[in-house]
């Protein structure tokens, strides 16, 4: 160990240089959000709870590809699919695990026709561990709500694509 580091142990000098720091900090304005009452901005690109959407006539967009259920990398999509009368292929099954799901936002770049989005949504819980883990019909209803305001991002967004 030098001198130099000998005096610098002595005197506190890291002690020092801490508290100076915080000095600094201590008399600034602070930032502090009431929460309910205040609303920080939201991007349009954040990330929270999944939906699927509708084309304008009603019909769900999920065409069944199962991409999204193949690049999910916490495997918390789960996909079954059926035939229709007029030939074309649908889901009869999309469930997500929300207990698993990491909010990568894959599924949602996988998607050729757009079916499954993240929505602005962040306050949503369950008290069990059943309560976070969504259905088909819960999922498209989240989309047949928050419509609006999912055309509106999709759009503030489009012109990054």
């Amino acid at each position: 160990m030098g001198a130099r580091d000998y005096f610098g142990s002595l005197f506190l000098k890291e002690l020092l240089k801490g508290m100076m720091v915080t000095g600094r900090h201590f008399f600034s304005r602070k930032l502090t959000q009431m929460f309910p009452e205040e609303r920080t901005p939201q991007s349009p690109r954040f990330r929270g709870l999944h939906a699927l959407r509708r084309y304008p006539n009603g019909e769900e967009r999920c065409i069944a590809c199962k991409l999204c259920e193949a690049i999910c990398p916490a495997m918390a999509i789960t996909i079954e699919s059926g035939e229709r009368e007029d030939g074309s292929r649908r889901t009869t099954r999309y469930d997500i695990d929300f207990t698993k799901c990491i909010y990568c936002g894959f599924c949602e770049e996988a998607c050729p026709v757009d079916a499954i989005v993240e929505t602005r949504i962040f306050e949503y819980h369950g008290e069990q561990r059943g309560d976070l883990y969504y259905t088909k019909q819960m999922l498209l209803a989240i989309g047949d709500r928050y419509r609006e305001q999912i055309d509106a991002d999709k759009a503030a967004d489009a012109k990054y694509r």
